[in-house]
């Protein structure tokens, strides 16, 4: 009989909750959205929110508020989000290194903003102008080219690493709390090399200020298709893509995910926004927060394996 009655209740609870879930979410949102980017300004992550958010915050009717949370990274922002209310006001524009295989349980996946390739960009100083000249004088020098990156666990850390091994030179990783701090140093000539998001990197090469030895896509994006692949340059089966995405603290209910969802790929496949990130050598994602999260899947398993062959450290 105890057992009926638990039955009973846990029954009309569910029964009561759904519309009060689907009310939420056909009035979410109902107050400011805060997005917590976990890198500092000028990255990646940065970049590709801060085009998109006034666009959605207009069809919202409600203000994006960006925030930057950076260090150890992009752990600490990823944590502010999972502690926050899973209520769809707390965002994380998250990637590779935000979101890893030990915290994805935190998250719930929302959606895929772009997977775009990285750039392999050089300083001109190097007088280096191809990816087989790169390995011939990492080879030659062991240790001596410095590459930097967003942090230990990053995409471009990640990136870079995947070059090392596939070539089988020894490149020194100099790890930053941002793609920003990296280039920043990349262009003071403190450091030779940087597997970069092409948003980030693509005005100073068109400044002539670095050089774009190749692409790390599998294939030659759209968003940059004079830059040869890392594959066809010298390396042959390379591949590895920078994404960055959106997610909510874990529990999330599904129809605040499912409308957010929507709304950034809405976003996305608007002709102004397409250009605007294109320009900056992104390629927009779409599809549904399901389909995300297979991707996740695939993408960390991939890293996963680098990094236990490879006794790669990572935060």
């Amino acid at each position: 009989m105890r057992l009926l009655r638990i039955s009973i209740s846990v029954f009309l609870s569910c029964f009561l909750l759904t519309p009060l879930v689907s009310h939420a979410a056909d009035i979410y949102p109902s107050k400011s959205v805060k997005v917590i980017v976990p890198f500092p300004p000028g990255g990646g992550a940065d970049t590709l929110i801060r085009l998109i958010a006034p666009v959605t915050g207009d069809l919202w009717k409600q203000s994006l508020i960006i925030e930057n949370r950076p260090g150890a990274s992009g752990m600490i922002g990823a944590e502010l989000v999972a502690q926050s209310p899973a209520d769809g006001y707390t965002l994380l524009m998250g990637s590779t290194a935000a979101v890893t295989e030990k915290n994805i349980a935190q998250f719930s996946p929302v959606a895929l903003v772009s997977a775009s390739p990285y750039i392999v960009t050089i300083s001109p100083a190097l007088n280096i102008n191809s990816i087989r000249a790169l390995i011939a004088y990492a080879k030659a020098n062991p240790g001596k080219i410095r590459y930097g990156s967003s942090g230990s666990g990053s995409a471009s850390h990640l990136a870079g690493e995947l070059f090392a091994s596939m070539a089988g030179v020894d490149l020194l990783h100099v790890p930053y709390k941002g793609t920003g701090q990296a280039l920043t140093d990349l262009l003071a000539g403190h450091i030779d090399l940087m597997f970069a998001p092409a948003q980030t990197v693509m005005p100073q090469i068109e400044s002539g200020k670095l050089l774009a030895l190749a692409q790390t896509g599998g294939k030659r994006s759209e968003a940059i298709p004079n830059i040869p692949t890392v594959a066809d340059s010298g390396l042959p089966g390379y591949s590895a893509v920078g994404w960055f995405g959106l997610f909510a603290p874990s529990n999330t209910p599904k129809p605040i995910i499912k409308k957010i969802n929507q709304t950034v790929n809405f976003v996305l496949a608007q002709e102004k926004i397409r250009r605007a990130m294109q320009e900056r050598g992104s390629d927009p994602a779409s599809g549904s927060a399901d389909e995300f999260a297979s991707f996740l899947r695939e993408d960390q398993s991939k890293w996963a394996k680098l990094i236990k062959e490879n006794k790669i450290a990572v935060q």
